[in-house]
């Protein structure tokens, strides 16, 4: 398939989904100030949700610039990934809701990791369906330092369920700026060769 019409495809949903996202935000109960900070939960869990989804958008976007064509391997990657992250408002909101809660935190955590890792698995899918594509080559997506993220997520999780309830959703955030970071550095690193 080719990847023009896939990326349009995606970048589709990705809207949908921080469209869906962001409309699932309450507004204040009145027009202060207060009532505004109130909500602080629901802004931290919305942010920590559009930077994963803006992350995948801006991953694939790059990505995809190398590739002209991808496999159906690599389809049904994106086809699972893309039902994965059309959850993340759903468990977004319910972990606003109950930040408190280890099972909200649970999801939450366990919707990142997935989410993470299929990213993984198809970036290595587009990999392996472009072999002879010079422009691939170059880049190194192999780099120990993307499963930092992950390693910080699995101290959240130690974290909520030891002593620090709302663990996984700080470090969701840690996660998620982390992930974007290393993504900056590998990138910055590969167009300096």
């Amino acid at each position: 398939m080719e990847t023009n019409r896939f990326e349009t495809f995606f970048d589709a949903i990705i809207a949908i989904i921080i469209t869906v996202l962001v409309l699932k935000i309450p507004q204040p109960a009145s027009p202060t100030l207060n009532a505004f900070l109130e909500l602080q939960t629901m802004y931290v869990a919305y942010l920590i949700s559009f930077l994963i989804l803006y992350n995948l958008w801006y991953a694939n976007h790059n990505l995809f610039r190398l590739v002209e064509t991808i496999d159906n391997t690599t389809l049904w990657i994106y086809g699972i990934m893309t039902f994965v992250i059309s959850l993340i408002p759903y468990f977004t909101i319910w972990l606003a809701n109950n930040v408190d809660s280890i099972a909200a935190e649970t999801m939450f955590g366990v919707i990142f990791l997935v989410t993470h890792f299929l990213n993984t698995l198809a970036t290595r899918a587009v990999y392996k369906s472009n072999p002879y594509n010079k422009n691939l080559q170059e880049i190194n997506h192999n780099s120990y330092y993307l499963n930092l993220p992950t390693v910080l997520i699995i101290i959240g999780f130690i974290l909520t369920y030891t002593v620090y309830r709302p663990g996984i959703y700080i470090t969701c955030l840690a996660s998620i700026i982390l992930w974007i970071v290393i993504d900056r550095i590998i990138r910055r690193d590969n167009n300096g060769n």
